[in-house]
């Protein structure tokens, strides 16, 4: 679909199948972004990769209660869905699927997709009930598009690599595609949640990619100490006042795991909190190729 045409937008499952599914028998590929909506550039970015791959670029937007906790932010959650239809439309997309609660959940579920151990860590331990939300409402998404790509950005990095785990063991029939973060000029990665930061906040956000840049240098320096590539990261977190760290990691990128001896290909994570806003971010390092 060309750019800037009008994208429909239904609202139950069995009209996103249809349409799905005319594209398969036509011998096209379908290609899915799963999103929360209020899309941003980084999420422009999905689409547009999607719609490079794809046939039908298919951009789902609902505000999924699953992966809230009480206390967060599910009722705050930023919602303008006439602007992100916009915004699909000059990614490429062909179709927004934005069902309703009822439609995604006609009754409390009591059936849900749990990806043990990867799901514990890092956020997890933050946010206990998160990722078995998010992988219940992607298996869902994907049981309802069928066969086809997914889409997923890397600064939610540990999503990416639950989905990944929850489709490969449940031999979904969905390739899932992992993209690069998209960032602001200042390094700040794009997420849907900056909107939370207040005019003094917004400069000082950009310590979470300032704390990955000395994780960093300490490996490319040659440390091979996950307590010494922590200890980088996290005093630079700890020198913004306006922060208030949750963690600095170093883990392995595949596995999760957080490794004594650096080597390989590893992930750097860091969390905080700033004002009403809790940023996450991260970047790789290969510790083979430096």
């Amino acid at each position: 679909m060309s750019a800037g045409a009008a994208v429909a937008v239904v609202r139950r499952a069995a009209e996103l199948r249809a349409a799905a599914d005319a594209v398969r028998a036509q011998g096209g590929a379908v290609g899915l972004v799963p999103t929360m909506g209020y899309l941003h550039e980084g999420h422009q970015s999905l689409v547009a990769r999607s719609a490079a791959d794809n046939d039908l670029t298919v951009v789902s937007v609902f505000v999924n209660p699953l992966q809230f906790a009480e206390g967060e932010d599910y009722g705050a959650y930023p919602r303008d869905l006439d602007r992100d239809r916009r915004r699909c439309a000059e990614a490429g997309a062909g179709l927004v699927f934005a069902p309703p609660t009822e439609e995604m959940y006609p009754q409390a579920p009591v059936t849900t997709v749990a990806v043990q151990g990867l799901n514990a860590v890092l956020e997890g331990r933050f946010r206990p009930s998160h990722f078995d939300g998010v992988a219940t409402v992607v298996a869902k998404l994907f049981a309802m598009l069928g066969p086809g790509r997914a889409y997923f950005g890397e600064k939610d990095y540990q999503q990416l690599a639950v989905v990944r785990r929850m489709a490969a063991d449940l031999s979904l029939p969905v390739e899932v595609v992992g993209c690069p973060t998209r960032r602001e000029s200042d390094g700040l990665a794009m997420s849907s949640r900056n909107v939370y930061l207040t005019a003094d906040q917004r400069p000082a956000a950009t310590v979470l990619w300032r704390s990955l840049q000395a994780g960093r240098e300490a490996v490319e320096a040659g440390s091979r100490s996950a307590d010494e590539v922590e200890a980088a990261m996290a005093e630079v977190l700890a020198a913004e006042p306006a922060a208030s760290p949750d963690y600095a990691a170093v883990v392995d990128a595949a596995t999760l795991e957080r490794p004594d001896a650096l080597a390989g290909a590893l992930r750097l994570l860091v969390a905080a909190r700033l004002g009403r806003a809790r940023l996450i971010d991260n970047i790789g390092v290969d510790c083979d190729r430096l």
